[in-house]
């Protein structure tokens, strides 16, 4: 047994490297696109913690709705996912409050436990909690990311709706628009849409609500940049320096 020791030690111990290395390399991915910009763009405002503004970000879709597929077999709940973590991580590393609807691969209409059965009712109360979750916190921001998808492969590009129930849902779809024209898109000719009865979220939230379309699962190009993490990283870091200015 004495033998075993330090050999189980020396087990642990590389164990326990491998935990903090990865941790490192997370972090580190996570916060180096945000240097990037930092470093090639005027100063990014500064999150006001004094005025407690908390996004909530809402991947869409999961677990047995996978929303778009591309033809790749790409899955848009997926994406939603990885994009919509990784802004969180981007925000939470500046210091902002960040709720994230969902972090695994689930629908959330049973997320409040409201009924036994749920058959044929998953996607309505799917919808009302993704909105209850962000309503239920004060001075919070709505963020939905979703994908795209149209027939014909030409189309590309991001897209943002916004709310009508709040004033400050365009303003803030604007300042999106205008970050991801600056910094990611440069021949994004889309325009901000409201939301006229086709988005529940949207069309219920009283918080400041958008939703981004990051892009067509259709177009093959873009497809490629969606599924690739550096592309990823700025499209979060863009996102990021416009949410902040809400908060700050």
């Amino acid at each position: 047994m004495k033998e075993e020791r330090p050999l189980l030690f020396t087990i642990k111990l590389g164990l326990v490297l491998s935990i903090i290395t990865v941790t490192v390399f997370v972090l580190s991915s996570a916060f180096s696109g945000y240097l990037e910009i930092r470093k090639s763009s005027t100063p990014l405002p500064v999150f006001d913690e004094t005025k407690q503004v908390r996004f909530v970000i809402d991947p869409g879709h999961g677990g047995e709705d996978a929303g778009a597929v591309a033809t790749d077999g790409t899955l848009e709940k997926d994406l939603n996912l990885q994009i919509s973590s990784l802004l969180t991580t981007v925000l939470e590393l500046n210091g902002c409050s960040v709720a994230l609807t969902r972090d695994d691969d689930r629908l959330l209409y049973d997320h409040f436990g409201d009924l036994t059965d749920y058959t044929g009712q998953k996607k309505v109360y799917d919808l009302k909690n993704r909105l209850k979750i962000a309503e239920e916190r004060e001075n919070s921001i709505y963020v939905g990311i979703h994908m795209n998808k149209f027939p014909s492969e030409k189309y590309s590009g991001l897209q943002i709706y916004y709310s009508t129930q709040n004033d400050l849902s365009h303003a803030l779809a604007t300042d999106v628009r205008a970050a991801v024209v600056g910094a990611l898109q440069p021949q994004n000719k889309r325009q901000t849409k409201p939301s006229l009865g086709s988005i529940y979220v949207l069309d219920n939230a009283k918080i400041p609500a958008i939703l981004i379309e990051c892009g067509f699962l259709s177009n093959g190009e873009e497809l490629e940049l969606l599924k690739n993490h550096e592309y990823q990283k700025k499209l979060c870091i863009t996102l990021f320096s416009a949410l902040i200015k809400h908060a700050s």
